[in-house]
């Protein structure tokens, strides 16, 4: 998928770029992608992510995959947050939510199209876990450039 770049490189700006991980409920995807980022890619990104609704908790299968994997505890750093809790981003990744996926006023915007591992087997969730990682670290490498 042929997606530009934002208009500024990350050397050129003043700050990191702000990324939103978006998608309607902030429990699962969302939520993954948040933590991966602020681990892969934090000393380049402030990563957020929101939705336009909320469930009380992250997705537990999510959170227990996350420590087991890379030592990351999103409850202790992470809850489940509106887009209206996050500031003005640069980027609005969403997580792939068809008709439904919220939109984000920002610079950049695309679509990842990532399927929703919640309720589905270990293997499956690790599935999805792997491909937000490689698209971070895409994401890492166009705004490196």
């Amino acid at each position: 998928m042929g997606i530009e770049s934002p208009k500024l490189p990350m050397a050129t700006r003043p700050r990191k770029t702000r990324v939103a991980f978006i998608c309607v409920h902030n429990s699962c995807r969302s939520q993954i992608a948040e933590a991966l980022c602020g681990h892969l890619a934090g000393g380049v990104i402030d990563a957020y992510s929101a939705g336009t609704e909320i469930r009380p908790h992250i997705d537990r299968d999510a959170v227990r995959l996350m420590r087991h994997m890379y030592d990351i505890d999103m409850e202790k750093t992470q809850c489940p947050k509106l887009m209206t809790d996050i500031p003005t981003v640069d980027i609005a990744v969403r997580m792939g939510c068809d008709v439904r996926c919220p939109f984000l006023p920002c610079e950049h915007s695309e679509d990842w199209g990532i399927d929703d591992p919640a309720g589905k087997s270990d293997e499956e969730f690790i599935k999805i876990i792997r491909q937000i990682e490689k698209r971070i670290m895409d994401l890492k490498e166009r705004l490196d450039q």
